[in-house]
């Protein structure tokens, strides 16, 4: 059964320095304030794993968190460039990082190819593409029953993933609907898991369209309303995008995000 306590004593006890540790969520459901904790507790040298990191991983690599990015597509969705993301990699501040890039179809392969216990994925969509030219987690493979030459990627097993959704249990059972990511299978391939959700009920009510992750795979839950901001969560909040686009001019410059960055450890989120 999923242990339920709070944010912080989640962070401190799944993620620690050198870790893989994937935040994982599509447009909604991004956990933002798990993100943010991660950043408050000093963590340093982790590889951080998303199929599309957004303005969270731009917090967490301006920060210094981050040593390596396993990523597919990147940015500030509708507005732009991750301007600490570019600072890190054109300049090396406030850390290099280096990059492992990747198809959307190859992240997901990867994380479904985790959860079901394989070693890697195959898939035809890096043909044609340069990216094996550059990534050395994409290797060619020979069908052994049609001849055709394919392409294969390492599954992908977070030591801790990373997610949010609506509610759960308290039983540590977690419900979550809307547009899905890869949530499901980043908990389901990582070695630990950490669910934020808006509430904890006595009891899952039915929703159509919507998934539980079993208390057996989560390790732990905690209950923060709002975790997803500025993202949204179905049925609990909406988009802020007035954020994303206020994060643009905070991210561009190194003494805005500093001071940005001072208000975050100091426990102020907005």
């Amino acid at each position: 059964m999923a242990l339920i306590g709070t944010l912080a004593e989640a962070v401190a006890e799944l993620v620690h320095d050198g870790d893989v540790v994937a935040l994982e969520g599509f447009t909604h459901l991004i956990p933002v304030a798990a993100g943010h904790e991660v950043i408050r507790q000093g963590r340093r040298d982790l590889t951080l794993v998303r199929m599309t990191p957004d303005i969270v991983y731009d917090q967490l690599i301006g920060a210094g968190c981050a040593r390596k990015l396993v990523f597919s597509w990147g940015g500030n969705p509708g507005v732009g460039s991750l301007h600490r993301f570019r600072d890190a990699v054109e300049n090396g501040w406030p850390a290099p990082l280096e990059l492992e890039e990747h198809s959307h179809a190859g992240m997901a392969n990867r994380y479904v190819a985790g959860a079901s216990g394989l070693p890697f994925a195959v898939l035809r969509g890096y043909t044609g593409t340069d990216l094996p030219g550059v990534t050395a987690t994409i290797k060619p493979i020979t069908c052994p029953f049609t001849g055709e030459r394919l392409t294969a990627v390492p599954a992908v097993n977070p030591d801790v993933s990373v997610v949010h959704a609506q509610r759960a249990d308290r039983a540590g059972n977690v419900q979550l609907w809307g547009l899905l990511g890869v949530q499901k299978e980043a908990v389901l391939a990582a070695k630990r898991s950490l669910v934020t959700v808006e509430e904890v009920v006595d009891e899952l009510a039915p929703v159509p369209g919507a998934i539980v992750l079993p208390s057996w795979a989560v390790t732990r839950v905690a209950e923060v309303p709002g975790g997803a901001h500025p993202s949204y969560a179905q049925g609990y909040s909406e988009r802020d995008n007035d954020y994303y686009a206020a994060w643009d001019a905070i991210s561009r410059d190194r003494d805005r995000f500093g001071e940005w960055l001072a208000g975050i450890t100091e426990g102020v989120t907005s």
